[in-house]
Parts: structure tokens; C-alpha cells; sequence
């Protein structure tokens, strides 16, 4: 079993879900007492959301590439960024380590295209709705058809992200929010949502969508442990 670095505290809320997810779903392919072998560093989260706010990314870009040569440092044998978000410098982190990086966008691109989608809904931060490092990934290397809410639905996830569920907080009129979001998108044709926010599957579930919700927590924790049981092989496999 390779060790998975995790790159965690972003915010912790979802980094406990990659835990928790990664343990069992090794416990359930390896049964008895089996665990994962893994070895987390955890950010301050207050600084990261301060650097992204004031679009300095270059100082987040430097945190990053710290906590993933810790991670390196600690054992680990590849590198998972514990949210979508800062996959904004992914490559960059990853050309400063020896050891691979395992893309969420990639792991969930392959999970999509399992499933024979092809025209998306993606919600998450602004950054992540908005930017291409992660939208311009999964319709340039995936050829995915990607849309993104009206720019007021995006104002309203980007808040609940931030203010409340970063913070734990899971109310039932941010749900409901959500939920009419992505009917709209679904209204647009939208064949799957993409809940590209780790914190986002606190707040809704598949039950409260009309089309196939594909959760990058859930996906990114599984495709690590895909990826640390296999006796040889790159990160791209795990996600096919």
C-alpha cells in the first residue's frame, strides 16, 4: 500500500470527510482492521482564504509548495490537494516535488465520462466556476461541455461556501438555494452537476437532484485509495 499526503485544513470541515472516506473505503476493500497508510499536513485556512480574496495567489501558490514538500517529507508517495480550489496550482506544486500529483478534476472528468455525460453543471467557488484551471481542464483535456450559474446564483455558492459551510454551518434556506441553482442548470441542460467545493455534498445529496450529482470529495478520497492499492502505475489510472 503506497502512503497518500494529504494536503488538508481547506477548510477542515472537508478535510475530516477525505479521512474518513479514505479509511473506510480501504476497510471495505482490505476488510478486518485495515486502515489507510497516510500522512496529512493541515493548513490555517484564514490565511488561504485571506490570499485568494486579495488575489495573491503567488503567496498561496508558495504555501502550497510548502505543505506538499512536507507532505513529501513525512513518507507520502503521491499528493492530494484537499480542494478544488487551489488545484489552481496544482502543476505548479507539482513540479516542485518528486512525487506525483493526483488531479481532482481528472479523477471526476473520468468518473463523468464512465457515465457517458457529457454536458455538465459546475458549482463551486468563484474561482473555481469561473477561472480556467479548472473549467478550462475538464473541457480542454476531458472535452467535457461545461455551465457554470448566472453570475448572482454564482455570487450566492461562492457566499454559502465561505460563510457558512467552511464554518459548519448547514442551513436549510441555503439548501433550498442550491437546489433551485441547479434546476436551472439542469433547465439548461446540464446532463450532471459537478459539486466542485469539497464543503458542497455537506449541503445537498443526490437525492435532492434531478440529474447525477458527482461529488469531488467522495471521488478524489476513492481515486487516492484506487491509486495507493495498486502495485504499480500512475495517478491517471486511478481515475479510469
Amino acid at each position: 500500500m503506497k502512503t497518500i499526503g494529504l494536503i488538508g485544513g481547506m477548510s477542515w470541515e472537508s478535510s475530516i470527510e477525505y479521512y474518513r472516506i479514505i479509511n473506510k473505503t480501504v476497510r471495505d476493500r482490505l476488510g478486518d482492521l485495515h486502515s489507510a497508510r497516510s500522512v496529512m499536513y493541515s493548513v490555517d485556512f484564514a490565511e488561504i482564504e485571506t490570499l485568494q480574496h486579495q488575489g495573491k495567489w503567488g503567496e498561496a501558490t508558495e504555501m502550497m509548495i510548502a505543505a506538499a514538500r512536507h507532505v513529501e517529507n513525512g513518507g507520502a508517495d503521491f499528493v492530494v490537494i484537499c480542494t478544488n480550489t487551489m488545484h489552481k496550482m496544482a502543476d505548479d506544486v507539482e513540479n516542485h516535488i518528486n512525487i506525483p500529483l493526483l488531479h481532482i478534476a481528472d479523477a471526476t472528468a473520468e468518473r463523468i465520462r464512465a457515465q457517458g455525460l457529457r454536458r455538465i453543471g459546475l458549482l463551486g467557488t468563484k474561482f473555481t466556476m469561473e477561472e480556467d484551471f479548472y473549467r478550462g481542464r475538464l473541457i480542454e483535456k476531458h472535452r467535457l461541455d461545461v455551465i457554470i450559474p448566472n453570475e448572482q446564483e454564482r455570487e450566492i455558492v461562492h457566499r454559502v461556501i465561505y460563510d457558512e459551510l467552511c464554518l459548519g454551518e448547514v442551513k436549510p434556506s441555503s439548501k433550498a438555494q442550491y437546489i433551485r441553482i441547479m434546476n436551472n442548470l439542469v433547465s439548461n441542460g446540464a446532463e450532471g452537476i459537478v459539486l466542485g467545493c469539497t464543503e458542497i455534498s455537506l449541503l445537498v445529496a443526490e437525492e435532492d437532484s434531478r440529474v447525477p450529482l458527482f461529488d469531488t470529495t467522495k471521488i478524489h478520497a476513492m481515486a487516492a485509495v484506487e491509486y495507493a492499492l495498486e502495485p504499480h502505475g500512475n495517478p491517471e489510472s486511478a481515475t479510469e
